[in-house]
């Protein structure tokens, strides 16, 4: 399924982005080459935040429990125009998400519009509970390519275990509203992928979460391993299956995050973070947006990512990656999906 999801996106590059990638790719291996930061091009990949509100108060998601310090609310249909209209000739990917329930910001359907008619793919990620009909319409009509519904458990006593104050049912009948409008419309899109976050109540449901999306109609299942903020002297929502946790347990007891944390970062190169107030961050890693670059409602995408500042960090990802917070956390080169 990944192999045909390329295939869609491969429509959507142009010479131009097809260049730019070439450059972004060329300077990335120049730095890591040399321990030293250097960017050629703008960034292929984009997410950009609709919202910080959420509907469900899932733990560890600072979402989910409203601990958020930064500023929080919604994205405006002015300041997504003017992200896009900067960089639309070379960007070939925006995720619609960051924290927060994409479907609870009103002009959601508008953003997707404007950035399809910019021939730019683009993907979100919901919890499934705003999947009614009249929006499950909108969605079709808007252009969205890629639809992620977080489907955590196959009955309402497994899916609640971490998706606090979810609902099952209104999932399910969400997610066959969807494909049914896609019916209606006989459209391909959205591809949509029913994502499964393992925790420990949950991790024996995998084959019967695989059998659930193909009796459905999803068009891929996805599984997820699960983030946890303080992991060190374990979580009690930690899987016992090491083969779905981010997390190995050590000889002093403690726990540690499996993959290496080598000193490059592709995603410094490639993509970028927009949160609802403009403020760009460097990776989704940085829910808080602890470690601001800049803000887009004062200053030109170009002069943030080109900046002083932002390499700075990026040299910083070249030679001491294990002392920045964000990355200590990071699931990047997992063999599961993350």
């Amino acid at each position: 399924m990944q192999y045909i999801e390329s295939k869609i996106i491969l429509k959507f590059l142009s010479f131009v982005k097809v260049i730019n990638f070439a450059k972004l790719y060329i300077s990335f291996l120049y730095s890591r080459l040399n321990h030293k930061a250097k960017i050629l091009g703008q960034p292929v990949a984009l997410s950009i935040e609709p919202t910080t509100t959420c509907n469900l108060g899932c733990p560890e998601c600072p979402s989910g429990l409203r601990q958020f310090s930064r500023k929080t609310g919604n994205l405006t249909t002015e300041l997504n125009k003017k992200i896009i209209d900067q960089l639309f000739k070379k960007l070939s990917y925006i995720n619609y998400y960051f924290q927060g329930e994409p479907y609870l910001n009103k002009n959601f359907f508008d953003f997707i519009k404007y950035a399809n008619s910019k021939n730019i793919f683009c993907s979100t990620s919901t919890n499934g509970h705003f999947l009614s009909d009249k929006n499950c319409q909108k969605t079709i009509e808007s252009g969205l390519k890629r639809l992620i519904i977080s489907i955590d458990g196959n009955d309402q006593k497994s899916y609640e275990m971490y998706r606090k104050n979810g609902n099952y049912e209104r999932v399910i009948r969400g997610t066959k509203n969807i494909i049914k409008w896609k019916r209606t419309f006989d459209s391909q899109y959205p591809h949509i992928i029913f994502q499964f976050l393992i925790v420990k109540p949950n991790e024996h449901l995998v084959d019967e979460m695989k059998t659930l999306s193909k009796e459905l109609g999803v068009n891929e299942f996805r599984v997820k391993t699960a983030q946890f903020y303080d992991f060190k002297n374990g979580n009690s929502l930690m899987p016992e299956n090491q083969k779905y946790s981010r997390y190995i347990r050590k000889k002093d007891g403690k726990y540690y995050l499996k993959n290496k944390l080598n000193n490059h970062c592709w995603r410094m190169w490639s993509s970028a973070v927009i949160t609802v107030n403009g403020e760009l961050v460097p990776c989704c890693f940085d829910k808080d947006a602890t470690h601001k670059i800049g803000n887009l409602k004062s200053q030109s995408f170009n002069d943030i990512w080109f900046s002083d500042t932002y390499n700075r960090f990026r040299n910083k990802i070249l030679n001491e990656r294990e002392e920045i917070d964000i990355c200590k956390n990071c699931s990047e080169g997992s063999k599961i999906w993350a």
